[in-house]
């Protein structure tokens, strides 16, 4: 049984189809990429297995029940966080207050303060800053204290959403390694990334969506070796 699955949904936004049909799976430990242009879906189909949007047809079930209408608040519960495309810090909270943000549905003291130290050892800079008000950090910064809030709520899916945009090419490397990290210490991940190159790397599958279908999907190889993907969104 797979840790995480949509089965023919459909979604709109007003009168607007965002997503037809649209079935994946992720497995247990995997990460899996979600890529496509800009407009594709890939946001949207985020925000239905988060909760903030309802599918009109489909189902979205993780581990083992189905969650379709399950309010946001408890899909965090259950162990599904997101990383939000844009950050969406607090930005005139400390590093350090970000963070114990990111617990706020847990109540315990010990295993938070694990995880703490889990997320300053992934994130040395975090530690340096943790005092500083997340505003004023730079856009890597922001981006490691985005998937270090994520990491708080110890999910057993992480979300991440456009990780590396805006960053430089140095910064980028930096994030698709923590990913792998991340990954390798018993977190799935779902990526969401325009940088189809990077993300098909790190993936053990992908998944490709145009204007809200799926088109193709293998293994993170396959996609990289297929000549469509490389047309459309490897610039070759």
């Amino acid at each position: 049984m797979a840790l995480l699955e949509l089965e023919g949904v459909d979604a709109y936004y007003g009168r607007i189809q965002a997503l037809r049909k649209v079935s994946i799976t992720v497995e247990r430990g995997e990460i899996v990429a979600l890529i496509g242009s800009n407009g594709a879906g890939k946001t949207t189909t985020l925000r239905t297995i988060s909760g903030l949007m309802h599918p009109t047809t489909g189902s979205v079930s993780f581990d083992g029940r189905e969650i379709t209408h399950t309010r946001p608040s408890k899909i965090v519960e259950l162990g599904i966080c997101q990383s939000p495309e844009g950050r969406r810090l607090f930005p005139r909270m400390t590093v350090l207050d970000n963070l114990v943000m990111g617990a706020y549905t847990r109540n315990d003291k010990a295993a938070i303060a694990s995880d703490m130290d889990r997320v300053f050892t992934l994130f040395p800079r975090l530690q340096e800053r943790r005092t500083q008000i997340a505003g004023t950090l730079s856009g890597g910064e922001q981006q490691m204290l985005a998937m270090g809030r994520a990491l708080m709520a110890k999910p057993k899916v992480m979300m991440l959403d456009e990780p590396s945009l805006g960053l430089a090419p140095i910064l980028i490397e930096t994030i698709f390694s923590i990913v792998r990290e991340i990954n390798s210490q018993g977190t799935t991940v779902l990526l969401v990334e325009q940088n189809a190159h990077k993300a098909l790397e790190v993936a053990n599958r992908g998944y490709v969506l145009e204007t809200g279908v799926v088109v193709q999907s293998g293994t993170g190889r396959e996609l990289l070796a297929s000549e469509e993907v490389q047309k459309a969104y490897l610039g070759m």
